[in-house]
């Protein structure tokens, strides 16, 4: 087949990669010409996505993978289409903004022709493929879906840095506008993709058609949305723990040895591209999802929350040196979208604290670049915000923060032995 892919982000790049791995020929069409031409060099334009680099390396030069900043390139003849724009909210009304996807949308629709299959994966609130891009489409292009193209939406399931792996490991989820669209996608999404077996399964790893296209799409909001929950409802616990004299995270251990309970573990923050903010496209069509909200704004309350309780324990944070620990917004991953590091930072700098950040997936170009002062472990500090739990910080002892009068552990990932004799915050611990 030849496969367009719209957006090569962090998403849309490893598929066009996969699809190209599995035999077609790919080109994929970006705005910024800065990833198109690392692309087309058959260089990672980010670093971090296991196996990338080594699947351009192959590709490009022998003609599978290409790049363009051209939609009349990319669009006319192609069998497939797929699109993984990025969605964003406003933060203030929650409301989603289209802008991008509607730029992407309109220019895709300028140049397609008849019998393409086009699969929006941007996760959605439900009722856009239907109701947002099938107008769009018909209106940009001239044609009619379910005659002269296919719609379909099957949402991203993966996670940055494990892309390939979490393909091949999760069903692919389709849901279509008509029968024979959901066909076309089966056949599509069964030529690109490979799955692992998976015995766990109430039916066999592959392709699981959804039925409609606002099935699939809720689908997606409903797993992530459950996650921001739970976590709110551990978030929950865990406050009401510390109060108490009690160890939450031996109340969930035992609460999760019993086969019906799935509790998640607190912590300082939300982040990421996903969790954050897919509970406000939810609410976007579900206005009335009052535990989605309360989930959500209680997450989001916490890093103002620890930094009030450090205010409680050393008083007046006016001129105290304080350092968060991670800008990333979870271990191990070089990525800041919606990163606690934003909020805390803000929180310290309100109370007056002189704020400095360490990142060791960060140097200190990096981070200024974001906005931070740089810090360096062996600086004095006063009071230390551990936000991302990075693999170096679980070894973290005193020594590496001269001076620490408190540290607040958002993530529970330091040795409570090596910090005996200096205060500590642990979200949900005694």
């Amino acid at each position: 087949m030849r496969i367009a892919v719209v957006a090569l982000g962090k998403i849309g790049l490893p598929l066009a990669v996969q699809f190209a791995d599995s035999g077609h020929d790919v080109i994929g069409v970006d705005v910024d010409a800065r990833a198109v031409t690392a692309v087309n060099e058959a260089r990672e334009p980010f670093p971090g996505e296991a196996g990338l680099q080594e699947k351009l390396s192959a590709l490009v030069p022998a003609g599978r993978l290409r790049a363009t900043t051209d939609y009349a390139e990319a669009i006319p003849g192609a069998d497939a289409v797929v699109l993984v724009v990025p969605l964003f909210v406003n933060d203030t009304t929650w409301e989603p903004d289209f802008a991008w996807m509607d730029a992407a949308t309109r220019s895709l629709a300028a140049h397609l022709t008849p019998g393409t299959l086009v699969s929006y994966e941007t996760t959605l609130p439900v009722g856009t493929t239907r109701g947002r891009w099938k107008p769009m489409i018909e209106e940009g292009s001239g044609l009619v879906e379910g005659t002269d193209f296919h719609l379909v939406f099957s949402p991203e399931r993966v996670l940055t840095g494990r892309v390939f792996a979490d393909l091949r490991k999760y069903p692919k989820l389709i849901g279509g506008l008509s029968p024979e669209g959901a066909r076309r996608a089966r056949e599509f999404y069964e030529a690109v993709l490979q799955f692992d077996e998976r015995a766990d399964l109430a039916r066999p790893n592959g392709v699981w058609d959804l039925g409609t296209a606002e099935a699939a799409e809720m689908a997606k909001l409903a797993e992530t949305t459950y996650r921001d929950v739970n976590i709110g409802l551990a978030n929950q616990f865990g406050l009401f723990a510390a109060q108490h004299g009690i160890d939450v995270y031996q109340v969930i251990e035992a609460c999760n040895s019993q086969p019906y309970s799935h509790i998640h573990r607190p912590g300082i923050a939300v982040g990421g591209h996903c969790i954050p903010v897919y509970p406000r496209l939810y609410l976007s069509t579900d206005p009335d999802a009052d535990i989605v909200r309360t989930a959500r704004l209680l997450n989001a309350s916490m890093p103002e929350r620890l930094v009030a309780q450090a205010a409680g324990i050393l008083g007046d944070l006016t001129g105290l040196e304080a350092v968060v620990l991670g800008a990333s917004y979870r271990g191990g991953v070089k990525e800041t979208a919606f990163s606690g590091v934003f909020p805390t930072v803000a929180a310290l700098t309100a109370r007056g604290a002189r704020v400095r950040v360490h990142d060791p997936l960060y140097d200190d170009d990096e981070l200024r670049a974001l906005g931070f002062d740089p810090y360096a472990l062996g600086d004095a500090a006063d009071v230390a915000v551990l936000q991302t739990d990075h693999a170096d910080y679980r070894a973290l002892a005193p020594a590496d923060l001269p001076g620490i009068r408190l540290l607040v552990d958002g993530r529970n990932a330091t040795d409570p032995a090596t910090w005996a004799g200096t205060p500590r915050i642990v979200v949900g611990a005694a």
